[in-house]
């Protein structure tokens, strides 16, 4: 049965490394029967996270704020797969992401809880200069834990310095296939 994949693409660069993991991701996905949707936080005008806990996960937008988040919401609601794609920044998720991240927090508030479980899996994509992917294939790892969402695995790839650098690597071919593998 296909999959309805939605991908929250935290790069700032439309064309980049992390950009080349999304698309060979998306494609193996596409050919395997399922859809995906991705949102380019960059161009988004998504705020932080208030810490008000005035969500109420029934509404059609469940923050009390109104930004670009509201575009993400219903499709996070029905999706089956969420991709969280990132280059490495300091170590961590870029700002976009975790900004997004932390907004979905919503879905878990008021009438019922529409994020933790219902069958949901992710994938985490990341391109970087570097290799310290430690620390964010950790907290990915928790998350998946705590959200009690299957997790499908992480490509990570680093060594890329400049942009194109990823092309020809395993790595895409990797990000290709597992999402091939999403049935």
């Amino acid at each position: 049965m296909a999959k309805k994949i939605v991908i929250l693409n935290g790069s700032p660069r439309r064309n980049g490394n992390t950009a080349a993991l999304v698309q060979a991701f998306t494609e193996g996905a596409e050919s395997a029967g399922n859809t995906a949707t991705e949102f380019f936080l960059s161009s988004m005008d998504i705020h932080g996270c208030k810490g008000c806990f005035g969500g109420q996960s029934g509404r059609e937008c469940p923050c009390v704020q109104r930004d670009d988040m509201a575009r993400i919401y219903p499709e996070v609601k029905t999706c089956d797969v969420i991709v969280l794609a990132t280059p490495l920044y300091y170590w961590n998720m870029s700002g976009q992401l975790r900004t997004a991240i932390d907004r979905l927090f919503a879905l878990e508030e008021g009438d019922e809880n529409l994020l933790r479980g219902h069958g949901r899996a992710s994938v985490l994509l990341m391109a970087a200069e570097g290799h310290g992917f430690e620390d964010v294939a950790a907290y990915y790892d928790h998350l998946m834990e705590r959200l009690r969402w299957k997790n499908l695995g992480h490509v990570l790839s680093g060594g890329n310095m400049n942009v194109g650098d990823i092309q020809g690597k395993p790595e895409i071919q990797q990000a290709y296939d597992l999402g091939r593998s999403i049935h």
